[in-house]
């Protein structure tokens, strides 16, 4: 019974993920507005242009792997890949500059961090589909 029911839900699961991710990514990027971002320049000292950059990939990316979940076909598919895989690479240098000692503990494995990593890692592979 369980089984009927819920396979007819199947369609709807990525979505579960799918939004969490962007609207997190938006509201992680929004925050860092207005540009440059301060907070960044001042604890990671990056520089303004770069500072700024990251804001806007994370705001862009977030939108975009929303919106690329409508669009049907192969440039869905690209475009869901590609904001993922931008995710992605800021989750990375999130980790190696931001928090390198996390490595080390069992921090890695107990934050949303490493959780917007998977994420985002499912949608590089799968895509749309």
């Amino acid at each position: 019974m369980m089984e009927n029911l819920f396979s007819k839900l199947n369609f709807i699961a990525p979505w579960f993920l799918r939004l969490g991710l962007g609207v997190a990514f938006i509201i992680h990027g929004y925050f860092k507005f207005p540009l440059p971002p301060a907070g960044l320049i001042e604890y990671f000292g990056l520089s303004p242009l770069l500072s700024s950059v990251v804001a806007i990939s994370e705001v862009g990316s977030g939108i975009l792997l929303i919106i690329s979940g409508f669009i049907k076909g192969p440039i869905g598919n690209f475009l869901t890949r590609l904001s993922a895989f931008t995710i992605t690479i800021i989750m990375i240098n999130v980790f190696a500059i931001g928090h390198p000692d996390w490595f080390f503990t069992t921090k890695l494995f107990t934050s949303e961090q490493i959780f917007l990593f998977l994420i985002s890692l499912y949608f590089v592979i799968k895509g749309n589909n």
